[in-house]
């Protein structure tokens, strides 16, 4: 792969910027240089304006976050902390997420993280120091989900006293600091979001000779798939018309099933070779897009913000695509877009509601616990909402049922439905240590993993030049641009009924039912957007109805999605047309490709035979799943 170093250009946040009497220091907490036990959480950073760090303990301290500043000149300095109280949308109760600053080695006065509602500058206190280097940590003191944005060192007293703050100012003038000074970065195409729809994309292009830039906001690739996440790959590929597609798949897929498992089985380094074998693609780690410029329709360029440095870059290209889930290129661009549940009468949807409403699938948070010599200890945890002997999860593990937020708005209620996911997983585990009577069966266990990245399901759905609806399905209506095959059943999740009744309007755990469906081929017009010109999409925010991403949103047919924009974008190259185009003048060309397929004629597809719709073809053509058939304690 070709490796571009992303030099810093502009001052490092973390380091004195800009100093007067009424100033003070910036430090972001995601560019702290020791992280120590603290994790980087970018999911929200649309919303609340920045990544930030997080002491992910599950109960347990943390290590501290270390870094160093310079302090300008010597005097009494004041700290303070951008922090949130997480748990205050369900408790007016001190929260859980409590940590304290270290500065020059002393341990300021006030403990943060634990009061208010939502995002906010709290006072960690005051400490005399000399000029010079000087240390700065983040000490934790729970190991539950506290968190920080930012520090501002001030020795100004009354900095903090005016409308907006005068940290929050001087982070705009940064960030439009980084922005100015950002280079431009050409490529052939573009694709937005690391996940495996996104890996697919990016490397069926470049084998196809366009130059690729692959933007993926973690460390790790693979998306819902990766060891953030664990969720194994779900739905069968190389079937139908073009069963080329998804052999690429065996380069990277993993070898062992299930959800929620132990981070080695979801074998994130043959994620990273895949792409790193491949000269044309341009891996951009660590990185998001936040910022898209459009001119008569056409995508001209995004600009990408590293989730640490700051950093900013502008690709241009004459293609994109958004392999984001969230749909946030499109949606940046003002591309058309729907989010919820069409009414049934709208595509003539049996499985459709009466009415549109904005409920969706949710996003899990899963976990597991395991088993150790002797018995084990964890904390009290209770925050608003009541396990009891008739309430109580009794389990020690949860994975795909522990899903969250289908009644609130996926993308601008994110961190809340990640929150909440995560303070059920807590306040179970809590009754079942704590409280519960007869409780042997978890006496000697410990909750060994518990997902901060939530695994979304459903957000936004780019419209195209078609929609696909369950009519096309369940008929087996043909297109002539057919493209990728749908194996998996039409799977919608809903509150799970047991669930609703035990927490009435605050559920957290689903349930489903499977409709099988005959694989079905894709129209290739689901790829691209129908307004703006030139992007593509592959993922679960294709052309869509709410019900046909039911069967669609599984990720080995995601993959053999982005499979497909790879092969269209290589012809847009080779063309210099559009991605309308490629259905208008080229699909004959374009039907060849996806004969073959873009992966290598080697490896094995049995070893990775698993969660494919023919392992419960024995079952009725629909029946309800509560619960995953086999739930192996660790």
């Amino acid at each position: 792969m070709k490796k571009i170093i992303l030099i810093i250009l502009s001052v490092f946040v973390c380091r004195v910027a800009a100093y007067s009497a009424s100033d003070g220091i910036l430090v972001e907490a995601e560019s702290f240089a020791d992280k120590g036990g603290w994790v980087t959480d970018q999911q929200f950073m649309d919303l609340m304006g920045s990544p930030y760090l997080l002491a992910h303990g599950m109960g347990r301290p943390v290590e501290d976050a270390e870094t160093t500043v310079r302090i300008p000149v010597s005097g009494e300095w004041h700290v303070y902390v951008r922090t949130c109280n997480w748990t205050s949308p369900w408790t007016d109760k001190p929260g859980p997420g409590a940590f304290k600053v270290k500065l020059g080695g002393k341990t300021l006065k006030n403990t943060v993280g634990v009061t208010g509602n939502g995002w906010q500058w709290q006072y960690a206190g005051k400490v005399r120091l000399k000029a010079g280097e000087t240390s700065l940590a983040l000490s934790d003191l729970t190991g539950f989900d506290g968190r920080c944005d930012a520090l501002w060192l001030t020795a100004d007293t009354d900095i903090m006293a005016s409308g907006r703050p005068a940290p929050d100012v001087y982070r705009d003038s940064l960030l439009a600091r980084h922005e100015a000074l950002a280079d431009t970065l050409e490529f052939d195409f573009v694709v937005a979001g690391g996940g495996i729809a996104g890996m697919c994309a990016a490397v069926s292009a470049a084998r196809l000779g366009c130059n690729v830039a692959l933007v993926n906001d973690r460390p790790v690739l693979g998306g819902n798939n990766s060891s953030e996440v664990r969720v194994h790959l779900g739905g069968d590929s190389e079937v139908g018309p073009n069963e080329g597609l998804g052999r690429m798949i065996r380069e990277f897929g993993h070898t062992k099933k299930g959800n929620a498992q132990p981070a080695a089985n979801y074998e994130d380094s043959r994620k990273q070779e895949f792409i790193d074998n491949e000269e044309n693609v341009t891996l951009f780690a660590n990185c998001r897009a936040v910022k898209v410029i459009t001119d008569s329709g056409s995508i001209k360029a995004i600009l990408i913000r590293h989730i640490e440095t700051g950093e900013m870059h502008w690709f241009k290209a004459p293609l994109f695509s958004d392999c984001t889930g969230d749909g946030t290129i499109g949606y940046l661009a003002g591309a058309d877009w729907r989010m919820g549940r069409e009414s049934r009468s709208e595509f003539g949807e049996s499985l459709a509601p009466e009415k549109a409403d904005s409920m969706v699938m949710g996003a899990s948070v899963q976990w597991y616990s395991v088993k150790k010599d002797s018995r084990t200890t964890f904390p009290e945890f209770s925050y608003g909402v009541t396990f009891n002997e008739d309430n109580c999860e009794k389990v020690t593990m949860g994975e795909w049922t522990w899903e969250t937020g289908m009644n609130l708005d996926q993308i601008r209620d994110a961190e809340r439905i990640r929150d909440y996911g995560l303070m059920v997983v807590y306040s179970n585990w809590s009754y079942l240590k704590n409280h519960k009577k007869d409780n042997d069966r978890w006496a000697d266990r410990d909750l060994e993993w518990v997902a901060y990245i939530a695994g979304k399901r459903e957000s936004r759905r780019l419209l195209g030049d078609y929609i696909l609806k369950q009519d096309d399905i369940d008929k087996n209506v043909f297109h002539e641009d057919a493209s990728f095959t749908t194996t998996w059943s039409i799977d919608l999740h809903f509150p799970d009924p047991e669930n609703s009744r035990k927490f009435p309007g605050a559920e957290f755990k689903t349930a489903t039912v499977h409709n099988w469906i005959y694989p079905y081929a894709v129209p290739y017009r689901c790829l691209y957007s129908r307004n703006i010109d030139n992007l593509f999409m592959a993922g679960r925010n294709i052309s869509q109805t709410h019900v046909a991403l039911g069967t669609t949103r599984v990720m080995r047919t995601t993959g053999m999605m982005g499979e497909v924009v790879g092969m269209a974008a290589s012809l847009c190259h080779k063309y210099s047309c559009s991605p309308r185009d490629v259905y208008r003048y080229h699909l004959d060309e374009l039907k060849p490709l996806m004969k073959k397929g873009a992966g290598k004629y080697e490896g094995t597809k049995e070893s990775q035979r698993f969660n494919l719709p023919n392992e419960l073809l024995e079952k009725p053509k629909a029946f309800i799943q509560n619960e995953p058939e086999q739930t192996k304690e660790k």
